[in-house]
C-alpha cells in the first residue's frame, strides 16, 4: 500500500530519530545526559496537580467535553491575557483551547492553505511550520533570518519575492532557537507586512514569559485583527509539556475555520487537565519570578560550557534555550554534535535542524538541572 503523497513529503521528527539513537547508545551502556530537548523536568505547581486530582471525581469528568473547550479555561486565558500582554480576548468569540499549540500549527495549515499556495516559512526556525505545510499540500518560502537583522525579518528582500501565492507567515518571538525578542514596533511592522498583502499573520508565542522582562503579543495590534493570530502554551510557562495544553486567539471568523478542521480531528481536552490548566493561569507573578531564578542559575552555567566549547552566543537572548556559534573552521554542526555525543555523551542539537541558516550554530537546552549540567561541563573540560 503506498503512502500518501502528503506524507512523502514529511520526513521523520529529528528527535524522534535522534532519541532511538541515544536509546541505542544507553543500551550499550553509555551514560548519555540529553541536553537538547525543551521538555521542562520542573514540576507545575502543587495547587494545580491538586486540582487535577480533584477534578477527576466531578460528575462529567469523564464524558466527551466540548470541542471549544470549558468556558471556565476560556476565561482564564481572557484573564491571563488581559493581565500579561494588555490585550482584551472575548472568551466566546476570540479564544479556542488546542491540545498544545503544535496541534493549533496543523490546524490553522489545514484551515487556510489550498493546494498550490504558499506559506513564508522563517529560516532558522521550528520545523513543524515547514512540516504542517507539506501537509497541507502548499508550497513552501523561506525567509531568511541573521544575527544582522537581530534574526528578525527583512521585508525589503521578502517582498523581492512573488508574494501573490502567499496565504501564511509564520512568525515566532521570543523567537525559538535563537532566542531573538521583537518589541511591539516590530511585530507592529510585521502585522502591517500582513494587512499589506493579504497574509494571515501566525505568531507561535510559547516562550515569553522565559528570560524575559517585558512580555509582547501580536494581538496588541488590534487594527490588523483581520490578519494576525497568536498560539500560546502553557507548556514551557507552567512545566505543563506532557499536558498538551494550548490555545490560538484571534477574530471570531478565523477561530470558527480552525474550530471546522478540530473538533473534526478530536472529541474535546479532559476536564480534569482543563480545570487544572484554569488553575495554573491564575498563579500570581511570583511563579514566573521564582522559575526564571532557576533558569537563570541554570543559564550560568549553560554559557560556561559553550565558553569551553569556544562558541559565540548572546547573553540577552530569551527563551529555554542557548544558541551558539562554532568558532572552529573544522566541525560542522552535525559533526560537532556527534563527536560531543560518542566522545563524552552529551546531547546538544545541532543548529541545521532548524534550516541552512541554523548551519555551525548549537542549540542547548536549560531544562537540565543544575548538577547535570555541571557534569556536563567536567566532561567537556576532559574531552
Amino acid at each position: 500500500m503506498n503512502v500518501a503523497t502528503r506524507i512523502q513529503q514529511v520526513e521523520e521528527y529529528y528527535f524522534s530519530k535522534k532519541l532511538r539513537e541515544i536509546e541505542q547508545l544507553k543500551t550499550k551502556g553509555v551514560d548519555v545526559i540529553n541536553a537538547g530537548i525543551g521538555s521542562p523536568d520542573l514540576r507545575p505547581h502543587e495547587t494545580v496537580i491538586n486540582e487535577l486530582q480533584a477534578s477527576t471525581k466531578d460528575e462529567n469528568a469523564h464524558q466527551y467535553q466540548s470541542y471549544r473547550g470549558i468556558s471556565e479555561l476560556r476565561e482564564a486565558f481572557s484573564s491571563w491575557y488581559k493581565k500579561y500582554y494588555n490585550v482584551l480576548l472575548n472568551p466566546e468569540k476570540n479564544i479556542l483551547p488546542l491540545m498544545g499549540s503544535k496541534e493549533g500549527i496543523v490546524h490553522i495549515s489545514l484551515a487556510f492553505l489550498n493546494k498550490g499556495d504558499t506559506a513564508l516559512i522563517p529560516n532558522p526556525g521550528y520545523p513543524t511550520y515547514a512540516s504542517a505545510t507539506k501537509m497541507a499540500e502548499a508550497n513552501i518560502l523561506q525567509y531568511e533570518l541573521s544575527p544582522s537583522n537581530n534574526w528578525l525579518p527583512d521585508f525589503n528582500k521578502i517582498e523581492e519575492n512573488d508574494l501573490s501565492q502567499v496565504k501564511i507567515m509564520w512568525i515566532n518571538y521570543p523567537h525559538m532557537p535563537t532566542g531573538a525578542k521583537a518589541s511591539a514596533q516590530d511585530l507592529e511592522k510585521m502585522a502591517a507586512f500582513g494587512l499589506k498583502h493579504d497574509i494571515l499573520i501566525c505568531n507561535d508565542n510559547p516562550y515569553s514569559f522565559i528570560l524575559n522582562d517585558k512580555y509582547e503579543s501580536l494581538l496588541k495590534c488590534n487594527q490588523y485583527k483581520s490578519n494576525i493570530l497568536e498560539l500560546n502554551s502553557l507548556s514551557k510557562s507552567h512545566n505543563m509539556a506532557g499536558w498538551r495544553i494550548g490555545m490560538v486567539a484571534g477574530e471570531e471568523h478565523l477561530i470558527n475555520a480552525i474550530l471546522k478542521v478540530k473538533s473534526n480531528m478530536d472529541s474535546g481536552m479532559f476536564y480534569a487537565i482543563q480545570k487544572a490548566a484554569t488553575k495554573a493561569l491564575f498563579l500570581n507573578e511570583n511563579w514566573f519570578v521564582e522559575l526564571n531564578s532557576t533558569y537563570e542559575k541554570r543559564r550560568t552555567i549553560a554559557w560556561e560550557i559553550y565558553d569551553e566549547l569556544n562558541l559565540s552566543y548572546s547573553k540577552s537572548a530569551a527563551g529555554l534555550f542557548i544558541w551558539g556559534k562554532i568558532n572552529s573552521s573544522t566541525n560542522n554542526d552535525l559533526e560537532f554534535t556527534d563527536e560531543l555525543l560518542h566522545n563524552s555523551g552529551v546531547f546538544i542539537t545541532p543548529g541545521s535542524i532548524f534550516g541552512s541558516n541554523g548551519k555551525n550554530y548549537l542549540r542547548m537546552s536549560l531544562c537540565v538541572k543544575d548538577h547535570t549540567l555541571k557534569e556536563i561541563l567536567r566532561r567537556i573540560k576532559n574531552r
